[in-house]
């Protein structure tokens, strides 16, 4: 080698002139995490598939694992990620990844080494509080992490870490926010920690909407039971007049949280809250009832599904390992929303169906608001969407009179003023006061009357107060009520052209799984839920929905058994198989 300056080869001179700046020795390229025996300068090939030792002795840890009488077991997926992410646990590096990586299920398995550098390079910096955007890969790897128990010392320092990260990183990517939310809540039951940790979220306050939903529909019920108070007069509310403003306002909060059409959003609640909070509580009443006389389920079970308690998977779709089984335990989210775990194995106990906003609790919230709005003269009308189930139609138009027949004959006095007739007034009371004076006190009654007329003769006049007690009349209803227990009355099935378009949406496995439902085929209609559509709740909705327009009702609801067909509309769906 060709020495410089007379003395040193280049490279040696090259090298005490990198070790002695101040500068270079700080980089990461000379960190404290770079072992001793690893070279000082490698060639740029070199570099680029270097790992350090650390990956190699995560990456010996085997998917086999051999026991003492010389057989062994296959590690599952879940156990491998456990044990190699334990033993990574407070490892970092410095070799960020500008790439991408995409996986179903990721893990450390799923990566190259390029891919491990970039992560765990990403993860330090995570845990510094520096999140930035990566790949969404690489952050479900790290909810992983935090629901095994890495990187956490302990049940609350892993709530807190798991929220404060999604919070963060739904910024960047809101599909986080299908599983995180789901996680979060799975990882308080799991640990035992207080449920008011997730008050801020949809669970809890789903839960108690559905709670006052169903104390309203059990006083209903209750007082149907009672014969004594079963009875309704005619033409009088579900819900007595004047209402209690706490209870039916919690109903009405209710019934906005979990219908599709948002009532404290509407004009006329603006204008006039208490018509339309009556209303509305009492037209759910009146529907409960109707449900409880004409129907298996009650109002909430069919919106809702039923509550009884199914098979749970803590952190489903999450790579997860417990490297001891869970002891038994229960646990009360809320009073209808419960936990239990016997030998490792989770059941949750709730209302089994749909958890999201319902759109046949919106349909009667929003003909309410309409039919009141018009026989109020409201300035603002909404337009019918769609034809009402005639019961529908008569119980809201009977708590609406009833509203209006109410509001009229308690109606304030009105007070009218007529400011000609106090000067006239005035000289009848001195008169009247004049002959009732005895003589010795007639004397001063010509200075009274100078001063009455000095009064008039100033031209001055006051107001004469004439109170007029009569009630305004009540405004009339648009429509004669219907029975509030005419049963539904959808429109036969027919084969024409509009309605082969109309049940067009259905595809074949939606339509295998209506005919499974017809024959009673329970078993046949989830497998082909699951292997169709992985669903089956998801299932059921998108079935409701294309047909809701055609029955004007929900045709699916949940039993006991799981979904059941409601029998009211077996003739009808057996009509739209067979012309579809």
């Amino acid at each position: 080698m060709k020495p410089m300056n007379g003395s040193k080869p280049a490279a040696r001179e090259l090298i005490d002139r990198i070790m002695a700046s101040e500068r270079l020795q700080g980089s990461s390229h000379f960190s404290e995490r770079v072992y001793a025996s690893e070279p000082i300068l490698t060639t740029g090939r070199q570099m680029a598939n270097y790992l350090p030792d650390r990956y190699r002795e995560m990456k010996a840890i085997s998917r086999w694992e051999t026991n003492s009488n010389g057989g062994g077991r296959w590690l599952s997926e879940a156990e491998l990620f456990y044990r190699q992410g334990t033993f990574m646990a407070d490892f970092e590096d410095d070799c960020p990844y500008p790439g991408t990586f995409n996986s179903y299920f990721p893990t450390y398995n799923a990566m190259s080494d390029r891919q491990l550098r970039g992560y765990f390079t990403w993860r330090a910096a995570v845990r510094q509080g520096d999140i930035q955007e990566s790949c969404l890969s690489f952050a479900y790897v790290y909810l992983y992490e935090l629901i095994c128990g890495i990187g956490v010392t302990d049940p609350m320092d892993g709530f807190q870490k798991l929220e404060s990260f999604w919070r963060a990183y739904r910024a960047f990517s809101p599909k986080i926010d299908r599983y995180a939310r789901t996680w979060l809540q799975d990882y308080v039951v799991y640990h035992g920690l207080s449920p008011q940790l997730l008050k801020p979220y949809k669970t809890l306050s789903f839960d108690r909407a559905l709670v006052a939903l169903t104390r309203a529909e059990e006083l209903a019920c209750a007082r149907l039971a009672n014969p004594q108070r079963g009875r309704r007069k005619k033409g009088a509310s579900a819900l007595p007049l004047p209402g209690d403003p706490v209870a039916e306002q919690r109903l009405f909060d209710a019934l906005d949280a979990l219908s599709t059409y948002h009532l404290a959003g509407s004009r006329l609640y603006k204008s006039k809250p208490e018509a339309l909070r009556h209303v509305c509580c009492a037209v759910f009443v009146r529907m409960s009832e109707y449900y409880h006389k004409q129907r298996k389920y009650s109002l909430t079970e069919s919106l809702f599904g039923g509550q009884f308690e199914l098979a749970y998977t803590m952190f489903g779709s999450a790579v997860f390992f417990e490297p001891e089984r869970h002891p038994d335990a229960d646990y009360e989210l809320d009073e209808i929303h419960r936990y239990r775990c016997r030998n490792g194995a989770w059941s949750c106990e709730r209302y089994q169906g749909n958890r999201s906003r319902n759109a046949k609790l919106g349909q009667a919230m929003r003909a309410a608001d309409r039919i009141l709005r018009e026989e109020l003269g409201f300035d603002r009308s909404l337009k019918e969407q769609g034809k009402l189930p005639k019961y529908l139609q008569g119980l809201i138009e009977e708590e609406v009179a009833a509203w209006l027949a109410w509001s009229a004959a308690h109606a304030p006095a009105r007070v009218e003023i007529d400011l000609s007739q106090l000067a006239n007034i005035r000289r009848a009371a001195a008169s009247t006061r004049e002959s009732l004076l005895i003589d010795e006190e007639r004397e001063g009654k010509g200075a009274l009357l100078d001063a009455a007329d000095g009064d008039t003769r100033d031209g001055e006049s006051d107001d004469v107060t004439h109170v007029d007690r009569t009630a305004p009349e009540p405004l009339p209803m648009a429509a004669a009520a219907a029975s509030p227990v005419e049963p539904i009355s959808p429109p036969a099935a027919t084969a024409t052209a509009g309605h082969t378009h109309q049940t067009a949406g259905l595809g074949p496995s939606e339509v295998g799984y209506l005919r499974a439902l017809l024959e009673k085929d329970q078993a046949e209609a989830a497998k082909i839920a699951k292997e169709k559509h992985g669903s089956e709740d998801m299932l059921v909705d998108a079935i409701n929905e294309a047909l809701f327009e055609l029955v004007g009702d929900t045709v699916i609801e949940y039993g006991p058994g799981g979904p059941e067909l409601i029998e009211d509309y077996r003739e009808d769906v057996e009509g739209f198989l067979n012309h579809e």
